[in-house]
């Protein structure tokens, strides 16, 4: 994945960049990454926040409590409503990035798959991907499997 990796909302108000590598990439079946993408599950890829920059537009923050108690701040375009990146609160070192949002999303395979339980039933969570039925405990597995992964494909 060439950085910076560059996205926008969907009115293209908001721009942003990602100026380091992703640490993971996963798909979340949470029943509110359901209602938020509309979809079975959502995308998170998780950065460094530090090396998330806004390019352009200014983003509103919207604060939630996510089912598993957890508090997020939800990086948001105020005109088109996208969501952009998500800060957890518990953890401050990290923003969940919507990859979606990203200009280029070809490379996108993620590397494991959270809140299984809650996953459609037509939806096929592959065995070989690093899968827990609820939140991860510890992000480490799924950053070691992102790791590995991407040494395989040479990006």
């Amino acid at each position: 994945m060439p950085l910076p990796l560059t996205g926008s909302c969907q009115c293209r108000a908001i721009r942003y960049e990602i100026r380091a590598e992703p640490l993971t990439l996963y798909a979340c079946h949470c029943t509110e990454c359901q209602k938020q993408s509309g979809s079975a599950f959502a995308l998170s890829m998780v950065v460094l926040r530090e090396s998330v920059a806004v390019t352009a537009g200014e983003p509103k923050i919207w604060q939630r409590r996510h089912e598993s108690g957890r508090i997020m701040d939800a990086v948001l375009c105020g005109t088109c409503g996208a969501r952009l990146w998500h800060n957890p609160q518990a953890n401050p070192r990290v923003s969940i990035v919507k990859p979606g949002t990203l200009d280029d999303t070809r490379r996108l395979h993620p590397i494991g798959h959270i809140w299984t339980k809650s996953a459609q039933p037509w939806v096929t969570i592959p065995e070989t991907t690093v899968n827990y039925e609820g939140q991860h405990p510890d992000p480490v597995r799924l950053t070691e499997a992102w790791k590995q992964a991407r040494a395989g494909t040479g990006d």
